[in-house]
């Protein structure tokens, strides 16, 4: 009944979001960059943050630092939807967001020096990737289903890191995200709002992960996300290209852009391919070494990746061998 009622008020935050965002002109205009072609309303991401508002007005004891942190990237996020931010007001909002969390799950406690510093540009590079990746219909809100499902799978069945109910908000605004953007025809995208916000939310719970087990093989949770995102600025700083300028390079945006598969199909092997990762992660946790798990998945991922190139060397020949 709580999760119904729930799912019954984010929907009408859903849809008196919409009436805001059309009064407003909130929208996302398609360019030649984009992976759309129609205008369609932004932001419809916020209802993450509303979800966590939810969830924290029951919860005022606990998580005060994390609301802190997702409002303050949220509403940075939203205001760069309306109108474009420079990188350093961003960052600098993301890397507040960041020390208030570390702060509350005690990193400052647990880690030397340098964990802390490499645990700073994880969690704004992970950030910032999950904002890369969303791009197509559907894509953000069925990859949070599965990482959210395995984070709760986990703190269920093999170590207790965090209440439930805490990612089950997310997976309900996830699904109420979708019926409304996992369509042909989105009525709404995720927006900067929506993208970091969630990622944000991942980022604390996954920090919590691994403090409690002493483990960073649940970072893999992102494995998916993580090798498209690094391979692409790899790839683009290869070409000599601003990794901060929109573009089309991401594995996905080919798939969708170059050969036309459905933005939906597309979205679901990412979460079907990230499922298949998250299986093998916990299958095998304790059963081998962090390590091997790496080196069982990150190769793997890399691999079906290096499909990029060949899909790109194939589009560029197909000119030559018509005028042939």
């Amino acid at each position: 009944m709580e999760y119904t009622l729930l799912g019954i008020v984010l929907v009408i935050i859903m849809l008196l979001y919409f009436k805001v965002a059309d009064r407003f002109n909130i929208i996302d205009k398609p360019n030649q960059r984009s992976s759309h072609t129609e205008i369609t309303l932004r932001g419809g991401g916020i209802i993450f943050w509303f979800s966590a508002l939810l969830y924290f007005a029951q919860h005022i004891e606990n998580n005060y630092f994390f609301f802190t942190g997702i409002t303050l990237v949220s509403l940075v996020s939203f205001w760069d939807d309306i109108q474009s931010l420079s990188n350093k007001i961003r960052i600098s909002i993301h890397f507040l967001a960041i020390t208030l969390v570390f702060y509350e799950a005690a990193v400052f406690e647990n880690l030397p020096f340098l964990g802390i510093a490499v645990a700073y540009v994880v969690a704004i590079g992970l950030i910032n990737a999950y904002n890369f990746m969303d791009g197509i219909n559907g894509i953000t809100g069925l990859y949070t289903l599965v990482v959210m499902g395995a984070l709760w799978y986990v703190n269920e069945n093999i170590q207790f890191f965090a209440d439930s109910d805490f990612m089950k908000y997310a997976m309900m605004a996830s699904l109420v995200f979708l019926y409304f953007n996992y369509r042909k025809k989105a009525k709404c995208f995720a927006g900067d709002v929506g993208s970091i916000a969630i990622a944000f939310w991942i980022i604390f719970l996954l920090l919590k992960l691994v403090l409690a087990t002493s483990s960073i093989v649940w970072l893999l949770f992102l494995a998916v996300y993580g090798t498209d995102t690094v391979c692409t600025i790899l790839h683009r700083l290869y070409l000599k290209q601003n990794i901060f300028e929109a573009h089309r390079l991401h594995l996905y945006q080919i798939l969708s852009n170059e050969y036309q598969i459905q933005h939906r199909l597309v979205a679901l092997y990412y979460a079907l391919a990230q499922v298949l990762v998250s299986v093998v992660v916990v299958f095998f946790y304790h059963k081998v070494q962090d390590i091997v798990l790496f080196l069982m998945i990150i190769p793997t991922l890399l691999l079906i990746y290096s499909l990029k190139f060949y899909l790109l060397k194939k589009r560029d020949a197909e000119p030559e061998l018509t005028r042939r």
